[in-house]
């Protein structure tokens, strides 16, 4: 696609110009535009012409926020809707932008924890979401045994059936709605790898991870983290939940997965745990 602040150059001035904005399959969405309407429709209209693939352009309204990390967004221009087709790794996920947390920004990482899987392994992802993991899990490793998702926003996991339906992998994937907490406990056998994708609170299930983990088990776990001391702190909470589990790790992955604001970022350890 060609460069915007190109396109546009004295139509707006350039400092008003987004630098970057996602896109999830048909849509497009901008953290930031300018104030005026003139100048967001102007953008936005843009933005159609220059991508034949995108069809609403949206502009977020409220930050992520409330128990299931949601965005508010209106639509600027194109087909008002907030339902998108999103495709990655030769796979189609359907969700509803404002009301079901996705990040087009970590297909990579995605892609690098499905390729990690291996076969007949029992595999389980807390917080699934709209199944994109699952998904790319089964997609990328179809011989293996079992995955487990479990999800507590409803509407999610409405999208979750609907994508694993569309996918044709419904008999690889068990989806579980209700809080991890509760629904975890239930589910009476052990996982050969747990994945633990939502940075803000993903170490408060960690001790429930190390119960329903095998030996020699793995464990993906996702933290926020400040830039000056990305990994230290981490390091520290884990093996203190580690210890009073009796359990042993050995981290063997830190690293960042993408920025999630001012000198903050997103980062993963990837963990073997023995007893």
């Amino acid at each position: 696609m060609a460069n915007l602040k190109q396109v546009l150059k004295g139509k707006i001035r350039q400092e008003e110009i987004p630098s970057s904005f996602d896109i999830i399959g048909n849509i497009a969405l901008f953290s930031k535009l300018p104030s005026s309407v003139r100048k967001q429709k102007l953008i936005a209209n843009t933005i159609l012409k220059l991508n034949k693939n995108v069809s609403t352009v949206l502009l977020k309204t409220e930050s992520f926020s409330g128990k299931y990390r949601l965005a508010k967004y209106k639509v600027i221009a194109g087909v008002k809707t907030k339902e998108a087709l999103y495709k990655e790794y030769g796979y189609i996920l359907k969700l509803d932008v404002e009301r079901v947390y996705f990040s087009p920004r970590e297909s990579t990482e995605r892609n690098r924890i499905a390729s990690k899987v291996k076969q007949k392994e029992k595999v389980l992802v807390m917080f699934s979401g709209c199944e994109p993991l699952c998904v790319a899990i089964v997609k990328k490793q179809p011989k293996v045994e079992k995955v487990d998702a479990i999800e507590a926003n409803p509407i999610a996991y409405k999208y979750a059936l609907e994508n694993i339906k569309m996918n044709n992998i419904r008999d690889d994937v068990t989806l579980h709605l209700g809080d991890v907490k509760k629904a975890l406990p239930k589910i009476n056998y052990k996982y050969d790898r747990i994945i633990m994708p939502l940075p803000k609170d993903a170490y408060k299930y960690f001790d429930l991870a190390l119960q329903k983990i095998k030996n020699n088990g793995i464990i993906h776990i996702y933290f926020l983290s400040q830039e000056d001391n990305l990994y230290l702190n981490w390091v520290k909470i884990i093996k203190n939940i580690a210890k009073r589990s009796k359990k042993k790790l050995m981290i063997f992955t830190k690293k960042k997965v993408l920025p999630y604001s001012q000198r903050k970022w997103k980062i993963v350890f990837d963990i073997m745990i023995k007893s």
